[in-house]
């Protein structure tokens, strides 16, 4: 079994350059994406059991069940 190793050109070796050169500018210039999701905070459980809470999605939903 013999391995082949394909040559790389210097041709093709500095568009490969170029390419990676010309991606990094275009990220610099891209705006900069930030973390504008909201931070949840938890809610202390309650000591009793329970835990229920009656939201607006749950209020929405009964009243799509009601007939």
């Amino acid at each position: 079994m013999s391995t082949q190793n394909p040559k790389v050109s210097r041709r093709t070796l500095f568009a490969g350059a170029g390419t990676v050169g010309a991606v990094a500018a275009a990220t610099s210039f891209l705006p900069q994406v930030k973390d504008l999701a909201p931070q949840i905070t938890q809610k202390a459980k309650p000591e009793r059991g329970g835990g229920y809470e009656l939201s607006e999605h749950v209020k929405r939903y009964y009243k799509t069940t009601l007939v």
